[in-house]
């Protein structure tokens, strides 16, 4: 008989910005198959997910990837459930309306590597700063490049893990770097962002680091670009519909549910969209073709195309749910009288 590590991984009940947990289940003889996934359970008292006195909470397995780290693992990605089975309060994934799959998400998760030992970002001196910004992006060499290794690997074990792992860059600020995972399904899209930020995050440890994914962390008054993760989306509708007009719409739809998208798009957004490094102030609604510096970018490429694409909403912060993105802008999208 052989045994299988299966690392059940879920959200914990920290308002407003929940993290991630996880631990390990020796099974024998697993298949390797998600319906072969038991449902697990945790002590929510220990996560804020429930009281001392009636502490279990449900783990709903809806994902399973092998891990590449590990001997004879799998990751699993997890749904927090009340011990009656209905979704927990903080289980976001649960209220995503999606289940045909029409919407297709595309996120671009930016990120800080801190050094554990200066509490700074890569290439930031103690006591001082690096050279300022504009060398950083795409940049390549011991002077400007900083954290490679951790990133390529990371790349690696996601695609060894079997995510749709399209790409990463080094970004505008030192230290600072971005990967990109597109999905044919919110639903999907949530489960390998969060997955793929489990591998970062457990990959620093060997490293001596930490992901900073706060949308500011040098300060809101500090000239350094803040970190987002831009939700590219789309439905049947933004890939066939061949309209502007049909593109404005739905656009338009976004405008008067600002307050409701900015709740979910992150804590400490605000110190990120101020109108200045490329972002819309958080006061204001914009759209507009090809402008990265408005709230929602309709890309050069889907008018090109004949108004058949894509939308980017630039507004979520690094450090957002993708869940919770992605349902949201769902809701908006279906409002839409188009």
């Amino acid at each position: 008989m052989s045994k299988s590590k299966l690392e059940y991984i879920w959200l914990d009940g920290y308002k407003p910005t929940q993290n991630m947990r996880s631990k390990t289940k020796v099974v024998e003889d697993f298949s390797g198959k998600l319906e072969d996934c038991e449902i697990w359970s945790f002590d929510g008292s220990s996560t804020r997910q429930a009281e001392g006195g009636s502490s279990d909470c449900l783990l709903k397995p809806v994902a399973i990837y092998p891990d590449p780290a590990r001997k004879n693992g799998y990751l699993v990605m997890t749904e927090v459930l009340n011990a009656d089975g209905t979704p927990h309060e903080s289980n976001g994934r649960a209220t995503i309306d999606d289940n045909d799959n029409d919407f297709w998400f595309g996120f671009e998760q930016e990120y800080f590597i801190m050094d554990t030992q200066t509490q700074l970002p890569l290439g930031f001196p103690i006591g001082g700063y690096p050279a300022p910004q504009g060398m950083y992006y795409c940049s390549v060499g011991g002077k400007n490049t900083h954290g490679r290794d951790l990133v390529e690997e990371h790349a690696d074990l996601c695609i060894a893990a079997g995510l749709n792992f399209e790409g990463i860059n080094q970004e505008v600020a030192s230290g600072q770097w971005e990967f990109q995972l597109f999905a044919k399904g919110a639903k999907k899209a949530g489960d390998e962002i969060w997955v793929a930020r489990y591998l970062l995050d457990r990959l620093t440890e060997q490293y001596g680091y930490y992901i900073e994914y706060h949308p500011k962390p040098l300060g809101k008054d500090m000239d350094w670009n803040g970190s987002g993760m831009h939700a590219n989306f789309s439905n049947t509708t933004l890939r066939t519909c061949g309209s502007q007009e049909v593109y404005e719409k739905i656009c338009e739809a976004f405008r008067p549910v600002v307050k409701e998208h900015i709740e979910v798009y992150g804590e400490f957004n605000d110190q990120r969209l101020t109108g200045l490094h490329e972002t819309a102030s958080i006061h204001d609604f914009s759209y507009g073709i090809s402008d990265r510096g408005a709230s929602i970018r309709i890309p050069i490429i889907t008018v090109e195309k004949g108004w058949k694409g894509w939308l980017e909403d630039r507004r979520p912060a690094s450090n957002g749910d993708p869940y919770k993105i992605a349902g949201r802008i769902i809701k908006t999208v279906k409002s839409a009288d188009v």
